[in-house]
């Protein structure tokens, strides 16, 4: 069976190149090609000769994520792309334009498990984990069509990180070799609904990566409405990792909370949301949740935001309202591919 060389890291790439008899000062050439050139066929490995590449052709493949849409905000450049992978399903990343440089979100499966009532990832629930190679290709794909050059990775898009845990941090270890990419941890912004064992292990790992915590409610009664996870770990559960997290890493906890009207908006809501993050080194990132066709949640006002985020500065929690991009394209993850499934 055929391997695929954009799954491989450099150790087992390694490996692979030497025992099928090529010299060890291949495997660099190799490794650069598909990790740092972004090669999607072995005949653009130029400095190898004709027999190599056949050689490997014969025993890998480069995954290739073909486009199948592509959506370009008129109001700031964001990019939307649908992808379709090798088996035929579709994957959603987005690119943004900020003023340090260009920032993609990936998904790291086809579908999602987590049921989350608010997100339009979950809708057709999950289908299967994204390989190594393809979350690298929403990656490299976007970067080779654009042809630019993305320094920032948010694992923000289709599908729950953790959950496809050692792909995951794979990836991501790939993506930061500096042979390839050379994408500094510093850049990559990993979100979370919150399983909890994997927050630890991903902790004992000290990446120096941003953890998110996609929290979205102050209580286990409003938070169990929404998010299927909180029955399995509960937010004094959930908390209790964040501390440990940070307190470990020496990094700040990013909350996401997707302020929905006469949901999780109140005043009381902001009181005991702050009462639950004191003392823990973190930032609070309000969203204004997504008119999903298929759920009735409504995003709060502007003025709303405004108040939950004075209450909470004023007890010590520092909060902002995500700024959003590409709405002119629905450049939330999810909303693409569920249209593309619903024709």
């Amino acid at each position: 069976m055929l391997k695929d060389l954009r799954s491989l890291n450099y150790n087992e790439m390694s490996t692979e190149i030497i025992n099928l008899g090529f010299p060890k000062f291949r495997v660099n050439q190799i490794f650069s090609w598909v990790h740092e050139k972004c090669v999607e066929s072995f005949d653009e490995m130029t400095n190898l000769s004709k027999e190599m590449r056949s050689q490997l052709a014969d025993h890998f493949y480069i995954t290739r994520l073909n486009v199948n849409t592509k959506l370009i905000s008129k109001l700031d450049d964001t990019v939307k792309y649908l992808f379709v992978l090798p088996d035929g399903e579709y994957v959603e990343s987005v690119v943004m334009k900020y003023k340090y440089g260009y920032s993609i979100c990936i998904s790291t499966q086809v579908g999602c498990k987590m049921g989350c009532k608010f997100c339009a990832s979950a809708i057709g629930g999950f289908v299967r984990q994204l390989s190594v190679g393809e979350m690298l290709s929403e990656i490299y794909t976007a970067q080779n069509d654009l042809k630019i050059k993305i320094n920032h990775l948010v694992l923000m898009g289709t599908g729950e990180p953790l959950d496809n845990y050692d792909n995951v941090i794979k990836m991501i270890e790939l993506i930061s070799d500096e042979k390839g990419q050379n994408m500094s941890m510093r850049h990559i912004s990993l979100s979370t609904c919150g399983i909890v064992p994997r927050i630890y292990d991903l902790a004992e790992k000290k990446y120096g990566l941003t953890l998110s915590i996609s929290l979205h409610a102050p209580n286990n009664r409003i938070r169990s409405m929404s998010m299927p996870i909180n029955k399995s770990y509960d937010i004094d559960e959930l908390l209790k990792a964040c501390r440990y997290y940070s307190e470990y890493t020496g990094r700040r906890i990013s909350f996401e909370y997707a302020m929905i009207k006469d949901v999780n908006d109140s005043d009381d809501c902001a009181l005991e949301l702050a009462d639950k993050l004191k003392g823990m080194l973190c930032h609070v990132n309000l969203i204004p949740v997504n008119n999903v066709r298929e759920t009735s949640y409504v995003k709060s006002s502007v003025e709303r935001q405004k108040k939950f985020i004075d209450i909470l500065s004023s007890r010590g929690i520092t909060a902002t309202v995500r700024r959003t991009l590409g709405s002119d394209i629905n450049a939330s993850c999810g909303q693409l591919r569920a249209s593309k499934r619903n024709k």
